[in-house]
């Protein structure tokens, strides 16, 4: 595609290519031989059957956007949280189109959403979003879509919302957010204090405290991270340094940013499987893409587009792929364990889909006109929007776990 820029660190030309023929030429045979689960498929049954027969089965991850006749779910007006960053209609966003897109799963319907369903589901559980901002994204578009159904006392302990705990009393149901962009330790390494991209010590051995000292009563633990991993750091384990992403520093060994991505997750799935107290479900929320154009995200980068790519228009490929192979392999290794603990690991594997929405981003949209325009946002998502598909995604994932009282029950093509 002419004039399409995203921000790659420097380190990274020199592998890239490597890398892209790498994953390139193992993803579809590593894709092929995958056997079918939970992870990457739900289980259909046709309509009215209860038998518990299985009639077909569908991958819901893999499909096209296609332009529905109804609205969102919600607006900017709805009694519901909206972060002002991604409150896209708010600040005179002009077209409405990117609101209307559906996911079509290839060989099956993915049903709209509903509120009153997810929280029977979710009845007496507690559900905590840890990770970064783009979780907090979900967590509020969640809180957005359940609100035709119930509003949530807010109970949280501290006057943070990037540590919020809202309430359903009707359902005892808490969602929990647990700010934690890196999922491991970090402290800023430069004492002039910290900026955007200052060096930060990361300790990738290390899972950090901020999410780890509340996992032992939470039911559902959804990780969200991605976009941290491209600025600068020191890497330690053992207290010791072990290498560096665009450090600029000559005694220390500069490593791509994966190396990092790789071990933060190693670190955060080991903290729950050697928690003997924790017995919830963890879902990995796969990398979100960012869309800059014309440029990188501090100089000049934008995501202008109005209409979702087609397959034909982009493809899962580069960087965008890598980053999401680092984390399914890992997850791969800590789910073998987790079933071997009797622990339930699943993938929430939404990166296919939102490579194709550069449209559904704030862009400037997330700003008073009065205010500063510098910097566009192309990393989170408006709400509402394409996010709220993967609320979507996550209720079917819940009822294909056969939680609560409701089975899975989605229509296929074939009947």
């Amino acid at each position: 595609m002419k004039g399409y820029a995203i921000e790659l660190p420097n380190s990274r030309k020199f592998i890239l290519p490597i890398l892209s023929v790498f994953f390139l030429t193992i993803i579809p045979l590593y894709l092929r031989n995958s056997p079918l689960s939970p992870l990457h498929a739900l289980e259909m049954f046709n309509n009215g059957s209860r038998s518990g027969e299985i009639e077909h089965v569908c991958n819901v991850f893999r499909g096209d956007w296609v332009l529905g006749s109804e609205g969102p779910y919600y607006t900017d007006e709805t009694k519901c949280e909206i972060d002002q960053r991604q409150n896209c209609m708010k600040f005179g966003r002009p077209d409405t189109e990117f609101m209307k897109w559906r996911w079509k799963p290839d060989e099956c319907e993915l049903p709209r959403f509903n509120a009153s369903q997810f929280l029977e589901v979710v009845t007496g559980k507690t559900m905590a979003f840890v990770g970064d901002s783009v979780g907090r994204n979900q967590m509020q578009s969640l809180v957005c879509l359940l609100a035709t159904a119930a509003n949530p006392i807010d109970v949280s302990s501290v006057n943070d919302t990037r540590f919020r705990r809202w309430l359903y009393p009707s359902h005892n149901f808490t969602l929990v957010a647990l700010w934690s962009p890196l999922l491991v330790k970090f402290r800023n390494a430069d004492t002039s204090g910290f900026s955007r991209n200052n060096i930060l010590n990361l300790y990738l051995d290390e899972a950090d405290e901020t999410w780890t000292d509340h996992v032992d009563d939470l039911d559902f633990v959804i990780f969200s991270a991605g976009q941290w991993f491209f600025r600068p750091f020191i890497y330690y384990e053992n207290n010791t340094i072990v290498g560096c992403f665009k450090c600029e520093r000559q005694n220390i060994t500069e490593v791509p940013h994966y190396y990092g991505y790789k071990m933060a997750f190693r670190t955060a799935f080991r903290a729950l499987l050697r928690n003997d107290r924790y017995k919830g479900t963890t879902f990995l929320r796969t990398y979100s893409p960012s869309h800059f154009e014309n440029g990188d995200w501090n100089k000049g980068g934008n995501c202008i587009r109005t209409n979702p790519f087609t397959k034909q228009e982009m493809k899962l490929d580069g960087y965008n792929l890598a980053s999401y192979m680092t984390q399914v392999d890992e997850f791969r290794i800590a789910e073998k364990e987790a079933e071997i603990r009797g622990l339930k690991f699943r993938m929430l594997d939404t990166t296919e889909a939102m490579v194709l929405r550069p449209d559904g981003h704030p862009n400037y949209y997330g700003h008073s006109p009065q205010e500063n325009r510098t910097l566009a946002d192309c990393v989170h998502w408006c709400l509402p929007g394409p996010i709220d598909t993967w609320n979507e995604f996550l209720l079917q994932m819940l009822k294909a776990e056969g939680i609560g009282n409701i089975k899975i029950k989605l229509q296929t093509e074939k009947n």
